[in-house]
């Protein structure tokens, strides 16, 4: 700190002889005191001006710098979240999908995928009402996996980055809400239709979300890191047809 402080001073004390070395020049060329004197007052008015500028634009770039560095720190944390729960969650799932086959053939997505191949799955996933039935899956096998992950994914929530990316902070509500419907209920066997209807609802709003931020990521993974979309493609959860090893 002291010397930071003692580098400062020599910087200020070095610029002031710089100035004082530029009038005397000056003074010696032109023998005007008058007319360096209102260059002086010209040059003074303008420094709150050029201040101002300067400050303005160091903040816009230092605002810029922190936004990307959290840009990427939030793509570390949703990065993490598919690798530990969604790429699992995606596979488990498409058993409650009655539509699954529509979905698989939309959500293929390849090494070729440009960016309007993932414009043409967002409209679609936005315009498209994915039909759920509770009682078509493994509903028990889904209530132990996401209660293994529930201390991973609260550990999610105390990221602060989290704050700047709403839609992935709602799914993670809505994958909670869906843990807490089923561990209310002591047993999942033969609940009423009504209750089964009610837990669609709560798969379904949980898959949606899962879905779009997926496709995101995938977009992510394909423009900033193409070796780990490469893998991604190679395990696409939502493509039976989808081998990790290369031929």
């Amino acid at each position: 700190m002291k010397f930071s402080n003692l580098r400062s001073r020599f910087i200020a004390l070095f610029m002031l002889i710089v100035s004082v070395i530029i009038y005397g020049i000056d003074y010696l060329v032109s023998g005007n005191t008058g007319e360096i004197f209102t260059g002086f007052l010209g040059n003074l008015a303008f420094l709150p001006i050029y201040v101002l500028f300067v400050t303005l634009m160091i903040e816009r770039v230092l605002k810029e710098r922190e936004r990307e560095a959290m840009r990427q720190k939030l793509n570390m944390v949703i990065g993490v979240f598919f690798s530990e729960v969604g790429t699992i969650l995606l596979r488990d799932c498409s058993g409650f999908i009655t539509d699954s086959r529509e979905l698989s053939g939309r959500l293929k997505i390849a090494s070729q995928w440009t960016a309007g191949d993932f414009n043409n799955v967002t409209e679609f996933l936005r315009g498209h009402e994915i039909q759920v039935d509770s009682q078509r899956g493994d509903i028990v096998a889904l209530k132990a996996f996401l209660q293994e992950k529930r201390s991973f994914m609260l550990g999610l929530l105390e990221n602060p980055n989290l704050l700047e990316h709403d839609e992935f902070t709602d799914l993670l509500w809505a994958v909670f809400h869906l843990i807490d419907e089923l561990e209310a209920r002591k047993s999942l066997a033969g609940l009423p239709a009504a209750d089964m209807e009610h837990l669609s609802g709560d798969i379904k709003r949980a898959y949606n979300y899962l879905l779009r931020e997926w496709v995101v990521y995938m977009r992510h993974l394909k423009e900033a890191y193409p070796y780990l979309f490469s893998l991604a493609v190679r395990t696409n959860p939502m493509n039976p047809d989808a081998r990790v090893e290369i031929t």
